[in-house]
């Protein structure tokens, strides 16, 4: 279905924003925009939304699966304030899902169980929000793909992974069950990328509530909703494996003659399996067997 507007969506698609799991696709070029929108049907989001350039195509077979709603996802801010919007116009316990084109979702034992089945769990252990890690993928060869993203020879850092404490501003004592993640391409490039933007953890997955905000730096006013588990046993993890970061460093003139390959010691090829990302710990289980 087609809106003129992302306010003409929350008027029209009221309905949809009732319980959930619904996935907003924030599409910023053309590059994997089917494959994206497929991946996160086949999650099993009761709703996807591709908020999307009007210039930009989307096969007829996806297209008629997904909402799509007008939005440019390039404009300083535009994104945050998207998901904000929908925030404030969702049911509360409304479970909501983000992400960019060219990023894929995986949760442990993905390729049997559904997003919503997954999450059905996750409320049970009485929690609202959950961590995702934003893995980094890359092309395997960049003189086949100078643009960074292909599919059929995907590879990851399968170590280089590592978090520090996050501090609270006003005490400068660390937070409660609370890190800031990093690792992967962000942090091998690091000199390429923004201090505000190294981190690889983001709160993807979590439910509206009235006076929820998300801040620029993917986390939430509610400091609850940025834990990464709750006070007495690991909870569900998942992560967002993600062509992002190598596409911006290739795309980006300061960078991409410095890049001659993402590849080192510790690349291994992605398998597009959750078992893989579960044995490098990028994701956790929890008590969800």
């Amino acid at each position: 279905m087609m809106y003129t507007s992302l306010d003409n969506f929350l008027e029209q698609g009221k309905a949809l924003l009732a319980k959930g799991p619904v996935a907003l696709i924030f599409i910023e070029d053309e590059v994997e925009i089917a494959t994206t929108l497929r991946h996160h049907l086949e999650c099993g989001f009761e709703t996807v939304v591709a908020l999307i350039p009007d210039a930009f195509d989307i096969p007829r077979d996806v297209e008629a699966r997904v909402h799509r709603v007008p939005f440019d996802s390039i404009k300083p801010g535009a994104v945050i304030n998207g998901v904000n919007t929908v925030i404030a116009a969702a049911n509360p316990g409304c479970w909501l899902y983000y992400c960019y084109n060219a990023e894929y979702l995986f949760y442990p034992f993905c390729e049997t169980r559904s997003v919503a089945e997954m999450l059905s769990y996750h409320s049970e252990e009485r929690r609202d929000a959950m961590l995702t890690y934003v893995v980094d993928l890359y092309a395997g060869d960049l003189q086949q793909t100078p643009n960074a993203v292909s599919l059929e020879h995907a590879y990851l850092d399968k170590s280089g992974y590592y978090a520090q404490a996050r501090p609270d501003p006003e005490t400068n004592n660390p937070r409660d069950r609370q890190l800031d993640f990093f690792g992967g391409v962000r942090w091998r490039y690091e000199e390429h990328i923004p201090p505000h933007s190294r981190k690889i953890d983001r709160i993807s997955l979590f439910r509206a509530k009235a006076e929820l905000r998300l801040s620029d730096n993917h986390s939430f006013n509610d400091q609850e909703y940025n834990t990464y588990a709750c006070p007495w046993h690991h909870n569900l993890t998942a992560a967002v494996c993600s062509f992002r970061t190598a596409k911006a460093l290739k795309r980006n003139p300061g960078s991409a003659f410095d890049i001659d390959t993402f590849r080192w010691r510790n690349s291994t090829p992605f398998e597009w399996h959750s078992r893989q990302l579960l044995d490098l710990g990028l994701m956790e289980p929890g008590q969800w067997f």
